[in-house]
């Protein structure tokens, strides 16, 4: 399983992880009862739920480089363009805007 902590405005807003059954979103406790909460996209709501799909999150999909860009981070760092969760962990810790994906390494 891989682990990443979302952070909107450089908080902590949920965590997104990677199983053999797909994707999953949850938000984090401490940011659902936060006054200053907001959605980290309009596709995936401020709930007390979990958010799964079989897919990579489009939102989060649409963080990672296109073009040459994300030809130089596939080619420096060997990642295959079919793993989006790896692309994802390695591009998307300085993003432009709000959101940041920040890899958890979680011991066994």
């Amino acid at each position: 399983m891989r682990k990443a902590e979302i952070k909107m405005h450089d908080k902590t807003a949920g965590w997104l992880t990677q199983d053999e059954y797909g994707y999953h979103f949850q938000y984090d406790e401490q940011y659902l009862q936060s006054e200053a909460a907001e959605p980290v996209s309009l596709t995936l709501p401020i709930k007390d739920r979990q958010f799964t799909s079989n897919i990579l999150f489009p939102f989060f999909d649409g963080l990672i480089p296109e073009g040459w860009l994300l030809d130089i981070a596939e080619k420096n760092w060997k990642l295959n363009p079919r793993d989006r969760m790896g692309l994802l962990l390695a591009c998307c810790k300085d993003c432009i805007g709000a959101v940041s994906v920040n890899r958890v390494i979680e011991e066994q």
